[in-house]
């Protein structure tokens, strides 16, 4: 299996590169830094497996097609691509300057599009293979103070869902899986830029990088439509279908504090937006502590039989969402 990984210096994409790894796939490497890519390739290729690093700048559609054809060359072909890269600001909307605002969105967005056209360059004539879109719970329910983030994974999601129909309008064999995230502990917290004076934190229950990663595994492996991961993305997804004013007044008060810890921002941190923080940060943050090691939502999804449970447990939780929300005003 040939697989390409973006943003997979850190984080989620790095703990995406190793589960691969173990399954004895060869894993191109995509991000800026290349301290945590040179850390990705160490770990991949101590697990067996065998990786091409190759700094690139997602935000640059020269060089994503570039890194595309070079794997091509190398490997013959793409097998698998994850769309993961991703930069965010925390502040106001009002606080947010243009140029951030469009690194954000160049990023996030316009890069899975350079991803996602540089793999269907390769797919398309193969008539095969599987493009991971790493989605966000954020692309249906915004919360505030990220919401260039929020901008760019909601415009992902509708950008997916126009190549789907493309798709079986050629009647192509390409698969395309859109993931929908929670919080995950990973290093963006210590380097996402910000305008608070705040550390920056994830919203509500966390879960390890590895429980995306075998998530992004598994959509390689056996792609359907879309796959929650998390049970508080299923939560957002459904709580925004069931009372989307009441979500806005409660994520005004819960999810702008909730957002930062008590600490104060380290002297002489720097953030990644406009550049890589030229460190080895490896998949993991500082929430160890409080990170979930599995999201039973998802295992039990992978399994047929529990599918009809999970149905009608999503229908309660639609009606249940609505109710504490009227409560909580």
């Amino acid at each position: 299996m040939r697989v390409v990984v973006t943003g997979a210096s850190a984080g989620i994409g790095r703990a995406a590169a190793i589960e691969f790894a173990k399954r004895g796939a060869r894993v191109a490497l995509l991000a800026r830094g290349l301290p945590g890519l040179e850390g990705a390739r160490r770990e991949v290729e101590a697990l067996g497996g065998e990786a091409l690093v190759i700094p690139t700048d997602v935000a640059d559609a020269e060089q994503v097609d570039a890194a595309a054809a070079q794997v091509t060359r190398q490997w013959g072909g793409i097998d698998v691509w994850v769309n993961n890269a991703m930069a965010s600001i925390f502040a106001p909307v009002d606080e947010i300057s243009a140029k951030d605002f469009r690194r954000v969105t160049d990023v996030t967005y316009h890069g899975a599009v350079w991803g996602t056209r540089a793999a269907l360059q390769r797919m398309l004539p193969a008539d095969r293979g599987t493009i991971v879109q790493v989605g966000s719970a954020l692309a249906y329910r915004s919360i505030p103070l990220q919401s260039a983030y929020c901008a760019a994974k909601s415009a992902l999601r509708g950008f997916t869902d126009a190549l789907r129909s493309e798709l079986v309008h050629r009647g192509s064999r390409v698969q395309v899986v859109f993931l929908i995230l929670g919080a995950f502990n990973t290093p963006q917290f210590d380097w996402v830029k910000t305008t608070f004076h705040r550390r920056p934190r994830p919203v509500g229950t966390v879960y390890q990088p590895e429980v995306a990663a075998r998530a992004i595994v598994g959509a390689a492996l056996r792609p359907e439509r879309q796959v929650f991961v998390g049970w508080p993305a299923v939560q957002a997804f459904l709580g925004n279908i069931a009372a989307p004013g009441l979500l806005d007044r409660w994520l005004a008060r819960k999810a702008w504090d909730g957002q930062f810890t008590d600490e104060p921002i380290p002297p002489g941190r720097r953030d990644n937006l406009h550049a890589p923080v030229e460190e080895d940060r490896g998949a993991h943050g500082r929430f160890d502590r409080e990170a979930h090691d599995a999201s039973y939502e998802y295992e039990a999804a992978r399994h047929p039989v529990m599918l009809a449970v999970i149905g009608v447990a999503a229908g309660l939780l639609a009606v249940g969402v609505a109710r504490r929300l009227g409560r909580a005003e």
